[in-house]
């Protein structure tokens, strides 16, 4: 995302904060969702939108004609503010109404209590559709009508996550275009939450599940390293044998058994070749 956009988002982002606590934050996560489908099933709505040859104050007037009473004022309001910004690329809007969802989707869930269980049910997930290429396939797949989709996120997941994230989910599937893939699309929305409260998540991959103190420990030393609090997503994985695989970002430390066996095979098969 180029720099118009990022000072975009930012702007966006400042903006629902100010408006979150005077409306229904719930209510309000929905209403940016469908604006973001719309949004993304239109293309030549999106380009018009984030025309820059077009007057913000006219592209902000079409918007808010479109919405009209189809979302809350406070959805109106916010979208027509975002659409009258700089946007690098029309996608980038789309992400941007997105981010303001999930945003309000979020707020709700610190006001109730639950946003760390929120953010680890979006990672839990993450991982079954990263492991499962049958559901990955069917919540893709752009042939299956949206209801179906909806009616198979309901049946596997209503009575087991918070309300929160099962909106977010069911967003992530909906989304008429893949501009990232689903999982991915849950591991930003997830980075999002942390980036929220000045955090930053580390993937955790072990062999065995860690006790509290353990993770303690890998907490701080983790946050001394990169210099801010960090939101831990620990997955157990037998094949890393022992030790630890951290994944921050783009960035992987890799301190597990396996990794340090793949290195001394390496090293003894090219001892052979000298030999």
């Amino acid at each position: 995302m180029q720099g118009s956009s990022r000072a975009s988002i930012a702007t966006s982002r400042a903006r629902l904060a100010e408006l979150v606590g005077q409306t229904d934050a719930s209510a309000l996560s929905e209403d940016l969702f469908s604006v973001a489908r719309l949004l993304d099933s239109e293309v030549q709505l999106r380009r018009v939108l984030a025309d820059p040859s077009v007057p913000g104050e006219a592209r902000a007037e079409l918007a808010g004609r479109l919405l009209g009473d189809k979302v809350s004022a406070t959805a109106v309001t916010l979208v027509s503010e975002l659409v009258a910004l700089r946007w690098s690329h029309p996608l980038d809007m789309v992400d941007a109404v997105e981010s303001l969802a999930a945003q309000a989707a979020f707020q709700q869930a610190l006001e109730a209590g639950t946003l760390d269980e929120v953010e680890d049910q979006l990672f839990r997930f993450a991982r079954i559709v990263e492991r499962e290429p049958r559901l990955r396939a069917a919540l893709t797949n752009p042939a299956l009508p949206a209801e179906r989709k909806r009616e198979l996120i309901d049946a596997l997941l209503s009575a087991k996550v918070d309300p929160v994230a099962l909106r977010i989910i069911t967003a992530s599937a909906l989304a008429p275009s893949r501009r990232r893939t689903l999982d991915r699309s849950l591991e930003a929305f997830s980075q999002l939450s942390a980036e929220l409260r000045q955090r930053i998540i580390a993937r955790v991959t072990v062999a065995v599940a860690p006790d509290e103190a353990q993770l303690e420990r890998l907490s701080a030393a983790l946050g001394r390293g990169y210099g801010r609090a960090m939101d831990l997503q620990v997955e157990i994985d037998p094949r890393v044998l022992g030790g630890v695989i951290v994944r921050v970002g783009d960035e992987v430390l890799d301190g597990s058994v396996a990794q340090r066996l793949g290195r001394v095979r390496r090293d003894l098969g090219g001892s052979a070749l000298a030999s």
